[in-house]
């Protein structure tokens, strides 16, 4: 797997792993603001060099951790059926947003862009959800006159603003977004 911060001599795989889960653990325990390099290696069990060697700053760190959850959290089969593609994602992405310790992190890392310049630059780095949400966007923004990017927009945008607003997911129905998303990008 390349994730474009290697420096120097390769990576031990089960270092690599120690240091993501213990990201995800301290985000959640500590929050963004509490957390450290120092913690981080501590916490995974590696010295302080080997978490710099890889990743320049937390929110590296947090990015990496959450891209690689994203990509198992929100993979859905697709079955051909858009609808039931586009609510299957729905679904995901409201779990991933709301419940996942990777949500948590994509989360924190979107206050943090807010005022700080290099995170923001790293999040517009690749975007974890529009990825996620590939192969239903592909199906979808192929038979829409809109631009890809407002097609992702329409997807998450509706509910990524109701998570990050506060407002409770159990008003969230993938269903209705679903049949609300494809009538928009149509």
């Amino acid at each position: 797997m390349t994730d474009g911060y290697n420096r120097g001599r390769p990576r031990s795989e089960k270092a690599r792993i120690a240091v993501l889960h213990a990201v995800d653990d301290l985000l959640v325990e500590v929050g963004y603001a509490a957390m450290t390099m120092k913690g981080i290696a501590e916490r995974a069990g590696v010295g302080r060099q080997t978490v710099y060697r890889w990743w320049s700053n937390k929110a590296e760190v947090l990015y990496e951790a959450s891209v690689v959850d994203a990509r198992e959290e929100l993979a859905v089969p697709t079955t051909g059926d858009a609808r039931r593609d586009v609510a299957a994602y729905l679904g995901a992405l409201i779990e991933f947003l709301s419940r996942s310790h990777a949500g948590a992190a994509y989360r924190a890392l979107l206050g943090e862009a807010q005022h700080d310049p290099e995170v923001a630059r790293l999040l517009s780095s690749g975007d974890v959800l529009e990825a996620g949400a590939g192969p239903v966007l592909d199906a979808c923004a192929d038979n829409s006159p809109l631009p890809r990017d407002q097609v992702a927009a329409l997807l998450i945008g509706p509910v990524l603003f109701h998570i990050l607003s506060g407002r409770p997911t159990g008003t969230l129905d993938p269903d209705t977004l679903a049949d609300r998303f494809l009538r928009a990008v149509r």
